[in-house]
């Protein structure tokens, strides 16, 4: 019985009513839990907390014993800075996106990475809970169906149709209930709540998202290619899923995490009509920056500027960022060691649009 974080951060009352259902639920069906991140980071901490929780709740209800399995993601060598360089250095640690310096590496504190061997789990012990640190969402759907010997492809899209629950369903309803079902030649997802569908649309558009390239899911060890997947709706709340192939991966790599504080944020908006200035929207930024910097110097702060009605959300891949909207919204984002300081450097970034000096 997997229980996902499901993209989305909960707060911990609601994360604690539902660990409590489905600990209830798994002890009186008497089938293992699988729970993914423990919390929102996946961090040791969490994974002590959510362990803690579970034995109150076994407490509270009274629950015959039971074997709780967890393990930690979190590595302290990772987490001092000079051991990151080293690594990184070495070719070992490497970036998802080329950032200048290595100023917001070495800011990172702990660190943790994700994909343990969630299919491993359930034999060591008899262990009925299981709970890592961070796992990657599909992991732990797709970890029970290999273990009991279903293709890997057909295992890991069954996970990743199913981490969200009903987001693979129509209309959206939030965090319903879907029941998914594997077998050696296909995948099949329904929707439980009377209102809603798992069509052919929501089921491959789920399958699509938060991914650069919609037809990649990645994790570790391999990742699974689903533009030959073919969806068919199996009657009115069912769709099936087949096609989608395994490809595994030359060399395991784990996704590290880590967060530092960079300083703070303070953030200005600034609406633009004028044709012209769209236009030229460009020129009126690089004003404002060199006007920030005569002011503050041309390091110790960050200045961002997010054009939206232009290109803000593809950046480079926008195929229409020659035709701007007749209006566009920009978003200043300060950013500096103290509060002053992020707030001038937020608002010098701001005012110094309305400034700005270009041809005509």
């Amino acid at each position: 019985m997997p229980l996902g974080s499901g993209g989305t951060s909960s707060p911990l009352a609601w994360q604690t009513h539902d660990l409590e259902e489905m600990l209830l639920a798994s002890r009186r069906l008497g089938v293992p839990m699988i729970i993914g991140s423990a919390g929102d980071t996946g961090a040791n901490s969490r994974v002590d907390l959510f362990v803690g929780i579970i034995q109150e709740l076994a407490k509270k209800h009274g629950l015959a014993k039971f074997r709780i399995g967890y393990f930690y993601s979190e590595s302290t060598s990772l987490s001092r800075p000079q051991d990151r360089r080293r690594r990184h250095d070495h070719g070992l640690e490497r970036p998802r996106r080329p950032r200048p310096g290595d100023s917001r590496r070495d800011r990172a504190g702990r660190r943790h990475g994700g994909g343990p061997p969630l299919h491993q789990a359930p034999r060591r012990r008899r262990r009925r809970h299981h709970r890592p640190g961070a796992s990657s969402d599909c992991a732990i759907f797709a970890a029970p169906a290999i273990r009991a010997g279903f293709p890997e492809a057909l295992a890991y899209f069954y996970g990743k149709v199913l981490e969200c629950s009903s987001f693979c369903a129509e209309p959206y309803a939030g965090k319903e209930s879907v029941l998914g079902e594997i077998t050696m030649e296909d995948v099949k997802v329904a929707a439980l709540l009377e209102e809603q569908r798992c069509t052919v649309a929501s089921v491959a558009g789920h399958a699509m998202y938060e991914r650069p390239n919609p037809f990649y899911e990645y994790f570790l060890g391999g990742h699974i290619d689903m533009s030959t997947c073919r969806y068919e709706q199996y009657d009115e709340r069912t769709t099936r899923i087949t096609g989608p192939s395994y490809l595994p991966a030359t060399e395991l790599r784990a996704k590290l995490e880590g967060s530092g504080k960079v300083g703070e944020r303070f953030i200005g908006i600034v609406g633009v009509r004028d044709p012209y200035t769209i236009q030229n929207i460009d020129t009126v930024i690089d004003w404002a920056r060199r006007q920030t910097a005569e002011r503050f110097g041309p390091t110790g702060y960050e200045l961002h500027y997010a054009v939206y009605g232009r290109n803000a959300i593809l950046g480079d891949l926008e195929p229409l960022k020659a035709h701007p909207g007749h209006e566009v919204c920009v978003v200043v984002q300060g950013i500096a060691p103290t509060r002053e300081m992020a707030e001038e450097v937020c608002m010098t970034g701001t005012r110094q649009m309305f400034y700005a000096r270009f041809p005509r």
